[in-house]
């Protein structure tokens, strides 16, 4: 099998660190790995598959003998740095906001539309986190049935906010335990204890960009410019792992019992649904694994004629909403030999 020698961008924080695992789990083809980050993290030694490798301050000639960048450094660091790497001859697979909706830049979930990945011109964009984790879920009902509507709600970890997040949840939660106040920095408001609406810019329509994101770049992978979306993003203090409510508007009566035995059959898809002992997906039992966990299907009862569904999802947005998507689509462009 053929080495490729891969770069990732913002390989000391949390998507980066996560990346790391999941290279290694999947036995990925990896020649050199070169890890990249700010000059304050330059030097620092990360181990790898029994080795260490010493971190790289990143700069334009990060790239060169580069195969593929798995980019995760904010979206502005893509925008400087994605086109020295396409330059040089690598294919970047972008899990940042910056190329979302480009339209020369496939959006990719590999369960969905890998087909797109031939049109790449150097560089894949990674879907949104609450994105991947609803349309993993909603695509294989898609395929079978017309799909009028979705409504969704979510109920975020603050991990999709990144490691700093993470460490506010933990030092938030002591704070309070110990009868101290919540002291927020990463969030505008305390996430011990609280629940708020996600920390993204709301937009004239009272949507804000969070919403939007799941909005738009859904109709981007289903190619459907007509799919009605309403989202509601609420951040939540949960470590990791999304969780959403979804509702999904049929065009003609879906039965639960059909969807559950279609999506226990979908890629990327386990089915945790027994109402006997009212076990459903959970974030604590999502968090770690590669597949979004999807229960409580079942009719939605405000649709007498059987055209409406209720799902309850759970995804590691570490995992496949950011890092193992990542990986699939590496793995495909190199299965396609598109690099």
């Amino acid at each position: 099998m053929t080495d490729y020698n891969v770069a990732i961008m913002g390989a000391t924080g949390a998507v980066g660190q996560v990346l790391l695992e999941i290279l290694a789990e999947r036995d990925f083809p990896v020649g050199e790995l070169r890890l990249l980050a700010s000059a304050r993290s330059a030097g620092r030694a990360i181990p790898f598959n029994g080795s260490s490798i010493q971190v790289q301050e990143l700069g334009e000639d990060s790239f060169a003998g580069v195969d593929i960048v798995l980019a995760s450094a904010g979206g502005s660091l893509s925008k400087q740095f994605n086109p020295h790497a396409v330059a040089a001859g690598a294919v970047v697979v972008d899990n940042t906001s910056a190329y979302r909706m480009d339209p020369d830049v496939p959006l990719v979930v590999p369960e969905i539309n890998p087909e797109d990945l031939a049109a790449h011109n150097g560089i894949i964009a990674n879907p949104n986190c609450s994105t991947i984790i609803m349309d993993v879920a909603v695509w294989p009902l898609y395929q079978r049935r017309q799909v009028k509507r979705i409504v969704v709600s979510t109920y975020q970890a603050v991990s999709g906010a990144g490691a700093r997040a993470m460490q506010e949840l933990e030092a938030q939660t002591q704070q309070v335990l110990a009868g101290q106040e919540a002291e927020p920095a990463e969030f505008p408001h305390p996430i011990a204890f609280n629940l708020f609406s996600h920390d993204s810019a709301v937009g004239p329509e009272g949507y804000c960009e969070e919403e939007l994101k799941m909005v738009r770049e859904t109709r981007k992978m289903f190619h459907d410019d007509a799919l009605q979306i309403s989202a509601t993003t609420i951040r939540v203090p949960v470590l990791r792992a999304h969780s959403e409510a979804i509702n999904v508007e049929f065009a003609e009566p879906f039965p639960a019992a059909e969807a559950e035995a279609i999506l226990a059959q979908a890629e990327g898809v386990r089915i945790v649904n027994d109402p006997a002992q009212n076990y459903f997906p959970m974030p604590i039992e999502a968090s770690g694994c590669d597949e979004v966990l999807v229960g409580r299907i079942r009719q939605d009862i405000s649709r007498p004629e059987g055209t409406g569904l209720d799902l309850w999802v759970s995804g590691d947005q570490l995992r496949k909403g950011a890092a193992l998507n990542a990986v699939q689509i590496a793995e495909e462009l190199i299965a396609r030999k598109l690099l």
